[in-house]
C-alpha cells in the first residue's frame, strides 16, 4: 500500500514548476519602492534646505576674497591710469568697486576718448600695432616699418581656437582689438565724470585691450559681464579679472546684475589675481 507523506508542520510544499531558491519578485519590489521613497525625500528636503539659505542670505555662498589691495592716486597725464591698484584677487578688487545702475548713454560718442589707437605711451608705435605685437606669436613686420604688424598667429583667447592674421583691405577685419571694458559701458558707468586725457588713457591702455577673432567682438558689442561672456568658458575668470582690473584703475562702477555675474564667475577661480595697468610706473 502506497504511503502518502505530509510535509512538516508549518511548511508549504513549493508549486509546481517554481525553484523555491528563487527570490521573491514581491521582496525586490517593495525593496525599489522604499529606494525610490527615499530619494524623494532626499529632493523634498534638499529643495527646502537651498529655500532656506537662499532666503537667509546664505547662498550663493560668498567666495574668499583675501586682502584688500592697496590703491593710490596716479600722476595725472596722457599713458596714465587714474589709480593704481596694488596686487590682490580679483574677487577683492571688485569688493572696492561702487555698485549702482548705469547712467544714461545719450550723449556718448566714441570721440570722447580720443584719436583711436593713439600712441598714448610714447614709444612710438600706435596702441593698436603694440597690442598686436604683444599679443600674436610668429609676428611680421611690413618692409621698413619698426611698428606695422604684417602677420602674425596666436591662440584667440575668446574662442580658443588658432587664428591668423594678414594685414589688408579685406584680410585686417579677421582680427580686430577689443576693449575689454567697451567703451560704451565704460561711458555708463563713470568715463562720462573722467577728463579728456583719462578717457583717452583708458582707450589705450593695454590692461583694457586684447586682441581677438573679429566676429566675437561684434559679438560682444558693448555688452558687459552680465550679457555677455567669452564663448571658450575656460578663459572666462581672466577676462572678467581683467575687466574689474580696469574699472578699478579708472574709477569706474558695476552695475548690480554686472556684479553678480562677475561674482558668479569667480566662485570657481577665486584665487584669480587682478592685473596692473598696462601702463609702467
Amino acid at each position: 500500500m502506497a504511503r502518502h507523506l505530509l510535509p512538516p508542520s508549518g511548511s508549504r510544499r513549493p508549486a509546481p514548476g517554481r525553484d523555491s531558491r528563487a527570490p521573491d519578485p514581491r521582496a525586490r519590489n517593495t525593496g525599489s519602492g522604499l529606494l525610490r521613497a527615499v530619494a524623494g525625500l532626499a529632493v523634498v528636503v534638499l529643495i527646502l534646505l537651498t529655500g532656506w539659505l537662499h532666503s537667509s542670505g546664505r547662498w550663493p555662498f560668498g567666495v574668499a576674497a583675501g586682502p584688500a589691495p592697496v590703491v593710490e592716486t596716479a600722476a595725472p597725464g596722457l599713458g596714465r591710469p587714474v589709480y593704481r591698484v596694488g596686487r590682490a584677487t580679483a574677487v577683492a578688487v571688485l569688493a572696492t568697486l561702487a555698485v549702482k545702475g548705469k547712467a544714461p548713454r545719450t550723449n556718448y560718442d566714441r570721440s570722447a576718448f580720443g584719436e583711436a589707437w593713439l600712441d598714448a605711451d610714447a614709444n612710438g608705435c600706435d596702441t593698436r600695432n603694440d597690442v598686436l605685437r604683444r599679443d600674436l606669436g610668429n609676428v611680421t613686420l611690413a618692409p621698413g616699418s619698426p611698428c606695422l604688424v604684417a602677420a602674425g598667429t596666436f591662440q584667440e583667447p575668446y574662442t580658443d581656437r588658432p587664428l591668423a592674421f594678414t594685414r589688408g583691405a579685406t584680410t585686417s577685419a579677421g582680427v580686430q582689438i577689443d576693449h575689454v571694458v567697451a567703451l560704451g559701458n565704460a561711458w555708463a558707468t563713470g568715463a562720462q565724470q573722467l577728463s579728456a586725457v583719462q578717457r583717452q588713457s583708458l582707450a589705450n591702455d593695454p590692461l583694457n585691450l586684447l586682441a581677438v577673432d573679429g566676429a566675437a567682438n561684434q559679438d560682444k558689442s558693448d555688452s558687459d559681464a552680465a550679457t555677455w561672456l567669452p564663448p571658450s568658458k575656460k578663459f572666462r575668470c581672466q577676462y572678467v579679472a581683467r575687466q574689474i582690473s580696469v574699472k578699478a584703475a579708472y574709477g569706474l562702477w558695476v552695475t548690480p546684475a554686472e556684479r553678480d555675474a562677475m561674482t558668479t564667475v569667480l566662485g570657481r577661480c577665486p584665487g584669480e589675481p587682478s592685473l596692473p595697468s598696462g601702463y609702467g610706473p
